[in-house]
């Protein structure tokens, strides 16, 4: 049976059966996360979905206003003055022959792929390099957008965006900033990331689509949050 240390006890004990409000969950967050590094804050939810079922699964893009806490390395799959354009607004590789062949073997030192819909045919070679690897550019994903969209999905991207998507057992969980960050940031991103989720319940879902919600340090313990509050801080 594996032992736990005498400092993570001391920390479960004070998160151990209470659901809190946003307010004191992140408080406590905040107050249990004492590792030597700035650890990176989880907010995780379990749904009633049977993710068996395509019309059970939810997959999109959250954005998170207050960023993420770690440089975004952003690969374009575009072409011309706007590819250009869309590398000063943050893009950090474009997409070329020598960047293909780095691909293909085996290079992904990228966090995001954006492309425009006239590239795919150009990525469609790559889907076996990339899609293993969750890099492959989607339109659900909202990293395949019109020209006209694309300088703003760099924008976005660069600032801070996560994917949501279930796990097998209808779990969903995502990194939403770090514990330097200040209560309203972490607030922010929370409360865009829970909108997200509940705003595209999937379809097939019958009754209440979330059953619980936490969140938690990447040392601490989880911190059960009081769903009818948090419904009502994000509405409010």
């Amino acid at each position: 049976m594996k032992k736990t240390s005498k400092r993570f006890s001391e920390i479960k004990s004070k998160t151990q059966d209470a659901k809190l409000n946003l307010d004191e969950a992140v408080k406590l967050l905040k107050e249990c996360a004492n590792a030597k590094f700035d650890e990176a804050i989880e907010f995780h939810i379990k749904t009633n979905a049977d993710p068996k079922h395509a019309d059970q699964q939810i997959r999109q893009t959250s954005d998170l206003p207050s960023g993420t806490g770690k440089t975004v390395r952003i690969l374009l799959f575009a072409e011309g003055e706007l590819a250009n354009s869309a590398l000063e607004a943050g893009a950090e590789y474009l997409i070329d022959d020598d960047i293909i062949k780095k691909i293909e073997d085996g290079w992904d030192d990228f966090d995001v792929a954006i492309a425009t819909p006239d590239m795919m045919p150009k990525i469609a070679k790559l889907g076996k390099h990339l899609g293993r690897k969750g890099l492959m550019p989607n339109p659900r994903s909202g990293t395949v957008v019109p020209e006209d969209k694309l300088i703003d999905a760099v924008e976005k991207a660069n600032k801070g965006r996560v994917e949501i998507r279930m796990d097998k057992d209808a779990n969903i969980h995502t990194r939403i900033g770090l514990c330097s960050f200040s209560d309203d940031e972490i607030l922010q991103n929370l409360s865009s990331v829970y909108s997200t989720i509940v705003n595209n319940k999937p379809e097939g879902v019958k009754g209440p689509f979330i059953d619980s919600a936490s969140l938690c340090s990447t040392m601490g313990p989880g911190i059960n949050l009081d769903l009818e509050k948090l419904q009502e801080s994000i509405v409010n």
